[in-house]
C-alpha cells in the first residue's frame, strides 16, 4: 500500500461523492499519492463539478488532477486511464446489480475486477474506516508459490491499512468439508483439515502479529463464509484475491471476489497475482504497429535505433510515393517563377 504513487478515483455524477473522496483522501494522506479524478462521460457533462472537486482537494493540500474520458464502455475507460496515468490503485463506488441479469451479463464492476491490472477498491459501506476491523480473506488450502505470494499481498495490504486507520486485522480462510477432499475415510476428519489450514497460516500470523483469536478457519464455501464472518466481526474493509477467470466458465460462474461483491456489506479491496497482472497489462496495452514504428525510426533525423522494414513493404512505400508524384499536376515555368518570387 505504501508504494502507491498515483490513485485513480472514478467519479459518478449519479452518486454522492463524499464517501468515495473520504476513502481516497485517507489513502492519499497516508501514502502521499497523487489523486487523478476520472469522470467517464461521452460528453462534457461533468466539467464544472469535476473542476470544483479538484480545486477543493487542492486547497486542502492534495496533489490532484482530473479528466473526462470515454472508450467504448465504463470498465474499458477506467482501465485505459489507469494505464495512461500509471495508477497503482483504482477506487470506485459500487452499484448493486440485477441478480438475474448479472448471471449472463456481467456488470461493469465485475469486468473491472476481472480485467483491471492493479488493485481495485470498491466502496460500499458508509461506516468510517477509523478504528475499524480489516478482514484479510485467503485460500490457505493452496500453498504453491504463486498463492503464497498472493496471500502475503492480501494480508500485507490489510496490515498496512489497519496500521493506517488504527484498526484491527483479522485473517480468515474457508475450507471444504472433508468428504470433498478425499474418498479415503482416513481423511474424513474436519479437525485434521482445519489443523492443516492453521499450519499454513502460521507464517502469516507471525509476520503480521495476528493472534489465534483473530484467525478464523471455518468449514464451508468461501462465497458464503466470507460475508458471514465479515458481518459477525462488523468488518469495515474486506481484502480478497481474484484469479481474473475469463471465458465461458468466468462468464457463468465468476470467481469468489465477484460472487461476494453484492453480498458483502463492507468495502472490498481486490488484489491479483503478479503473473495475472502482467498478462492483463499486455491485454490493456495498445496494439503494436511494427510497420509504423519502422517508418518512424527510419526517418533520417531520428536518433532512435533503426528497425528493419520488410523489403516488400519498403517497395510498396516507394511505389506509392512514385505514383502520387506521377499523378501530381505539372507546374508551368511561369507558375514556378511566381512561387519563387512569393517565397522571397
Amino acid at each position: 500500500m505504501q508504494t502507491i504513487r498515483n490513485t485513480l478515483v472514478v467519479m459518478d455524477a449519479q452518486q454522492p461523492d463524499a464517501l468515495l473522496l473520504d476513502r481516497a483522501t485517507l489513502i492519499a494522506s497516508a501514502t502521499s499519492s497523487h489523486l487523478h479524478l476520472l469522470a467517464c462521460n461521452k460528453k462534457n457533462h461533468s466539467s464544472s463539478n469535476l473542476q470544483a472537486t479538484e480545486d477543493s482537494l487542492r486547497q486542502k493540500g492534495f496533489s490532484v488532477s482530473s479528466q473526462q474520458a470515454w472508450k467504448d464502455s465504463l470498465h474499458k475507460t477506467i482501465i485505459a486511464v489507469q494505464q495512461e496515468q500509471e495508477c497503482g490503485l483504482v477506487i470506485k463506488q459500487h452499484l448493486p446489480d440485477n441478480p438475474l441479469l448479472k448471471t449472463f451479463l456481467p456488470s461493469e464492476d465485475w469486468k473491472l475486477l476481472r480485467f483491471c491490472p492493479c488493485p481495485v477498491l470498491i466502496v460500499k459501506s458508509t461506516e468510517p474506516w477509523q478504528g475499524g476491523v480489516i478482514l484479510a480473506a485467503i485460500d490457505a488450502g493452496n500453498s504453491d508459490v504463486n498463492h503464497r505470494l498472493l496471500h502475503a499481498g492480501i494480508v500485507g495490504h490489510g496490515y498496512d491499512i489497519a496500521q493506517m486507520i488504527g484498526g484491527t486485522l483479522h485473517i480468515m480462510s474457508a475450507h471444504p468439508c472433508a468428504e470433498q477432499l478425499s474418498a479415503d475415510p482416513v481423511y474424513h476428519l474436519s479437525d485434521s483439515i482445519r489443523a492443516m489450514y492453521l499450519e499454513h497460516c502460521r507464517a502469516l500470523q507471525a509476520e503480521y502479529e495476528v493472534g489465534d483469536e483473530r484467525l478464523h478457519i471455518e468449514e464451508g464455501p468461501a462465497e458464503a463464509l466470507i460475508p458471514s464472518v465479515a458481518e459477525r466481526l462488523r468488518v469495515t474493509l474486506t481484502v480478497i484475491g481474484s484469479v481474473a477467470r475469463s471465458g465461458l466458465s468466468g462468464a457463468l460462474l465468476g470467481n469468489t471476489a465477484e460472487n461476494i461483491l453484492d453480498s458483502l456489506n463492507s468495502d472490498v479491496l481486490v488484489l491479483k497475482p503478479d503473473d495475472i497482472i502482467s498478462h492483463l497489462e499486455e491485454l490493456a496495452s495498445p496494439p503494436h504497429n511494427q510497420v509504423l514504428d519502422g517508418a518512424i525510426h527510419s526517418w533520417p533525423y531520428s536518433h532512435s535505433a533503426h528497425l528493419e522494414i520488410p523489403k516488400t513493404q519498403t517497395v510498396s512505400y516507394i511505389k506509392e510515393a512514385s505514383s502520387r508524384q506521377a499523378d501530381a499536376p505539372a507546374i508551368s515555368l511561369e507558375q514556378e517563377q511566381r512561387l519563387s518570387l512569393q517565397a522571397r
